[in-house]
């Protein structure tokens, strides 16, 4: 498994763990199998399902994402600032 491929099942599972939530807290939105699939990267989510996901762990999805890509505290401000700088390009980009 690449670095790439382990940073979300990693991300999703040091959620879970620092909220103190079990895999059977998902139940109303997971089964405990496919949460199990998801941290051990056997499967991907899907937009919708980091969503239901993140709020039972009381998250915002891009947190999730943050720890996901963001490795480090330092690798991790640089994500910021270029998350930051493509926001205002795209939002200053004129539309059609």
């Amino acid at each position: 498994m690449t670095s790439t491929a382990h940073a979300f099942p990693a991300a999703l599972r040091a959620v879970r763990k620092a909220r103190g939530l079990s895999q059977e807290a998902f139940s109303d939105v997971s089964s405990r199998t496919y949460l199990s699939s998801l941290e051990r990267g056997l499967k991907s989510p899907t937009l919708s399902k980091v969503s239901e996901l993140c709020e039972v762990m009381d998250v915002h999805p891009l947190t999730l994402m943050a720890l996901a890509y963001g490795g480090n505290d330092k690798t991790r401000d640089k994500l910021f600032e270029r998350v930051r700088r493509e926001l205002a390009e795209i939002q200053a980009a004129p539309t059609e």
